[in-house]
């Protein structure tokens, strides 16, 4: 059986195309969404439980090795891996918010894929954790349709980084076909995501088009204009149909990092000075945030930089605000950061002002936004998802008959007022929010594997 696969920055969910109809499938219970989440005791319990648990082998020599040292540091460690070490979606977000400092806890791994300059072993172990989900997520497809599920058609982003190009793109999308093999997909191809949400639009077109879709997940933004309609349907060979792609990183995560930078990071110290009058460097405020900065995250929560941070509570002017940054580092505590500041985007989408609330190991911060502030501090996200639906109108020298908004993000009225600020003319739709991409996945899947 084939399915469409989003492996998304921010969830993952499957679908099959029954009878021309597009069914998802649930993963978790009856839910068809499992955020793209991870949690486990270490993060070499990853590669263990791959291979004790799931009997998931690595494919070359630079994985062994990585499995050789997963297994020697958690028996140093007294860890015996079990089925139930590595947890998955909401699961692994409890699991995390529990106790933050014991476990490791990663959110969205797609953002890293595309990073340039990482070593092999870095690699292999991306490589481990989006095995580890999609293999998780295979078993409860197979659960759920009471089949083996071998063929996939996985949706990609244009560009997983703004900066890398096409190497970036290939290593990519090669860590993400070999841990789909190594999950038992043995048929994996991809499709860029708008142009998987522009064929479920297409669905419902009674006549030809020229549509401009425009795709905002939680770490990339995705545009394609594309031709579309009763005369494109069915046929495998659209590339005349394709008349312009633009995309780079940046999106839902992106919102909630600059939301926290802006609105948050002055309760821990962000601004403030030390006793000689020097302003406290502002890396130690963006760097904890920055869950799609891998290497951000490795040089704030490095045991070197706790020494730094010591020394800047000990010099500092407001030593209490410096000591909550203390405590986001021992606890290792972004994620929650960022976790608040998402809920702060997704009411401010309905509402004026939101009271956020971030609790640390020591008290609960309280921190006021009105809606205003928080269309301030995503500026700069906002303007770069404007240039790239620029991008994509000048590529293709004409002007859409119609917007074709997808992905979570572009539920935002900010966003949509971005993108009508561009076309005020054209009109601009959308359908299934976070399944729209899925839906089209598994159109696709069922066309090429039919």
């Amino acid at each position: 059986m084939s399915i469409g696969f989003d492996y998304g920055t921010a969830n993952c969910s499957v679908a099959k195309l029954v009878n021309g109809q597009v069914k998802p499938i649930p993963l978790v219970g009856e839910d068809y969404y499992i955020p793209s989440t991870l949690c486990a005791p270490t993060s070499e319990a990853v590669s263990e439980y791959l291979f004790r648990v799931l009997d998931i082998k690595p494919l070359d020599s630079v994985g062994e090795n990585v499995l050789r040292r997963a297994i020697r540091v958690n028996d140093e460690e007294g860890l015996d891996i079990r089925s139930d070490d590595v947890r998955f979606g909401h699961e692994a977000l409890n699991l995390y918010l529990e106790d933050p400092k014991d476990v490791y806890y990663v959110k969205s791994p797609k953002s890293f894929l595309g990073a340039m300059g990482l070593r092999d072993v870095q690699l292999s172990f991306f490589e481990d954790l989006v095995c580890a989900m999609m293999a998780n997520i295979k078993r409860n497809t197979e659960r759920a349709v009471e089949q083996d599920v071998t063929q996939a058609v996985i949706g990609r982003p244009v560009n997983f980084l703004g900066r890398g190009g096409e190497e970036s793109n290939i290593q990519a999308e090669g860590i993400l076909r070999r841990a789909a093999n190594r999950a038992g997909f043995k048929d994996v191809e991809f499709q860029f995501e708008p142009v998987a949400a522009g064929l479920e639009y297409e669905a419902s077109l009674t006549e030809d088009k020229n549509v401009l879709v425009v795709d905002i997940g939680g770490g990339t933004t995705d545009c394609s204009f594309l031709r579309m309609g009763p005369s494109w349907a069915g046929k495998q060979d659209r590339r005349d149909s394709l008349l312009a792609h633009s995309g780079q990183m940046v999106g839902g995560n992106d919102l909630d990092i600059f939301t926290a930078f802006k609105r948050f990071m002055s309760e821990f110290g962000m601004g403030t000075q030390t006793l000689a009058g020097l302003e406290i460097p502002t890396t130690q405020f963006w760097n904890p945030i920055a869950i799609n900065d891998v290497q951000a995250q490795r040089k704030f929560y490095a045991h070197d930089n706790l020494k730094q941070l010591k020394l800047m509570l000990k010099d500092a002017k407001q030593p209490d605000k410096l000591r909550r940054l203390m405590e986001l580092h021992q606890g290792t505590m972004g994620y929650a950061v960022i976790r608040e500041a998402e809920q702060t985007k997704i009411a401010l989408g309905e509402q004026e002002s939101y009271l956020a609330n971030i609790q640390l190991l020591s008290e609960a911060v309280s921190i006021p936004v009105l809606k205003s502030q928080m269309e301030e501090a995503i500026a700069i996200p906002t303007a770069k998802i404007q240039a790239l639906v620029e991008e994509a109108i000048n590529q293709s020298g004409i002007k859409p008959d119609v917007v074709y908004m997808t992905g979570g993000s572009a539920r935002s009225p900010i966003l949509t007022g971005a993108v009508r600020n561009i076309l005020p003319h054209t009109d601009i739709v959308s359908g299934n929010y976070f399944g729209s991409v899925t839906a089209g996945l598994a159109r696709w899947s069922s066309l090429i594997y039919s």
